[in-house]
């Protein structure tokens, strides 16, 4: 059973996908289809025979992040180290469904395990550590061109600033306190985060960069061991690069959160502001997808309490 994540979800099904395929791409119609478990918060995800994916937005309005990614993946994608989604086929609105919709080159590969659990080592910490922090250094050396800058739609709430965060932050604790089950200490989280508010740059926006927004572990794909491709792109926007740092308290040790962060290069202050932010969105996930997303809860728990306990032990 496919849960449902949000009030306003397209009912998506087998026949809806097939009409749609079939209708709008003949050639295709014939290929095998299987929903995946692996389906994201913003889209449902269908294998379409062996080498096709079927991305279909959950909610109305959200096909403007496949919009966003058809027009900008073609652009940023000839700098980056690793391979990013490439459609194939662009879907219209029909039987219904009212968003554009895309099918996309199917990727091989795993995703990695977050840090501290069974399948997670050392050793291959320290390589996805430096594959990472090559991405994200391609990424930021992408020059930001004025059509970009200019566009409403590459402005999003995490390349902005933690003192703008800080309400829905607010918001965000008093909803993880309703949660019994949730093993954090909340207290701790809201002291670490007034004091977040104070770093340098804490109320300022930074000149603009290209930032992904979700470096997460569900969003990368590795071969051998080694990061092979980075996933979903529907975040993409232009501003305050610091948010592609938060994946570093999900997916390392303590020593590959220190080969990344030297990697990068990053000062201080954005490295802890990156630390900030890492908590704020594991928490924004615990409130709204608590009992919808277990496996992303498990995720996000281990980068909340990766934070909290590098602030314990006097981390900044």
């Amino acid at each position: 059973m496919n849960p449902v994540l949000h009030d306003n979800e397209f009912p998506i099904d087998d026949s809806l996908v097939y009409k749609l395929v079939s209708t709008q791409f003949p050639d295709y119609a014939d290929l095998p289809r299987s929903r995946l478990n692996a389906s994201g918060s913003s889209n449902v995800l269908y294998r379409l025979g062996d080498e096709l994916l079927v991305r279909l937005p959950r909610q109305p309005g959200s096909g403007a992040a496949i919009e966003k990614e058809k027009h900008w993946l073609p652009v940023l994608s000839r700098h980056l180290p690793v391979a990013v989604p490439e459609i194939k086929a662009w879907g219209k609105p029909a039987f219904g469904f009212t968003e554009p919709w895309s099918i996309v080159q199917w990727i091989d590969g795993e995703l990695p395990p977050a840090s501290g659990t069974s399948k997670a080592s050392t050793s291959s910490c320290l390589v996805l550590a430096a594959d990472l922090a090559d991405v994200i250094i391609a990424l930021r050396n992408i020059k930001v061109p004025e059509e970009a800058s200019s566009d409403s739609r590459l402005r999003g709430y995490r390349g902005r600033s933690l003192a703008d965060y800080d309400k829905y932050f607010r918001r965000t604790i008093e909803d993880c306190r309703r949660i019994e089950e949730l093993d954090l200490n909340l207290d701790k989280a809201l002291g670490f985060w007034q004091q977040a508010l104070t770093l340098p740059g804490a109320d300022q926006v930074a000149p603009d960069c290209w930032y992904h927004s979700d470096l997460v572990a569900e969003n990368l794909l590795l071969t051998n061991d080694r990061l092979c491709a980075v996933l979903d792109f529907g975040g993409l926007a232009v501003g305050d690069p610091t948010i592609d740092l938060h994946g570093a308290w999900e997916l390392f040790d303590p020593h590959s959160r220190e080969v990344f962060r030297t990697r990068l290069g990053v000062d201080n202050a954005q490295w802890l502001r990156g630390r900030a932010w890492a908590l704020a969105i594991a928490l924004g996930t615990f409130s709204y997808y608590w009992t919808k997303m277990p496996q992303r809860m498990r995720h996000r728990l281990v980068m909340a309490q990766a934070v909290l306990a590098e602030f314990e032990d006097g981390g900044g």
